[in-house]
């Protein structure tokens, strides 16, 4: 079976151009980057830390970067430069990749699906998509999890509206709700 990136070259590119009318073909809007991003408590210990990074780099296939915060905020007993999280950044041929793992195998495995929201657009053609837990990964083993822990997704597009992102990402496999769905 030929890759999503293959897929994306001689299927969905023509496709697209044809369906919005785009006679250039670098005006098609295609996947850009895909960035995901754990935020955790800066009071959790060390090792929960270390553990949720691992869990983020079998997810990803690479090796996360920690964020660290930027300034002092006593209210929430953080103190610049305390890891306050991890992220990814996928490009090539990672990033299709994990869109494949992520379609195929994991949004199955979420409990009561119906499909993804419509309205994480942000005007720009990006989508970015909350996970409640990363157990919905096949590399993560449940048995193994210290604490469950959520992480966004932010596919970047070159997509100059959210109506030819939305396109694009529809016809990439992602499995959008409709909005009457969406709204329950």
């Amino acid at each position: 079976m030929a890759g999503l990136r293959e897929k994306y070259k001689t299927e969905i590119a023509p496709a697209l151009a044809k369906s919005l009318a785009l006679g250039n073909p670098m005006q098609v809007p295609r996947l850009s980057k895909v960035v995901v991003n754990m935020g955790f408590n800066s009071t959790l210990d060390k090792d929960v830390m270390k553990t949720l990074v691992e869990d983020l780099t079998r997810i990803t296939g690479q090796k996360p970067l920690t964020t660290q915060a930027k300034k002092s905020i006593s209210n929430f007993k953080l103190r610049e430069g305390m890891p306050i999280g991890a992220k990814v950044t996928l490009r090539g041929q990672r990033m299709f990749d994990f869109l494949e793992r992520f379609i195929n195998a994991a949004l199955p495995r979420i409990r009561d699906f119906r499909g993804i929201s419509p309205s994480g657009f942000d005007g720009r053609g990006n989508y970015t998509m909350g996970i409640s837990e990363q157990t919905i990964f096949p590399e993560i083993n449940p048995d193994d999890v210290k604490r469950v822990q959520g992480m966004d997704i932010t596919f970047v597009t070159t997509a100059a509206t959210d109506e030819h992102a939305r396109e694009l990402l529809v016809q990439l496999g992602l499995p959008f709700a409709r909005a009457s769905e969406a709204s329950r």
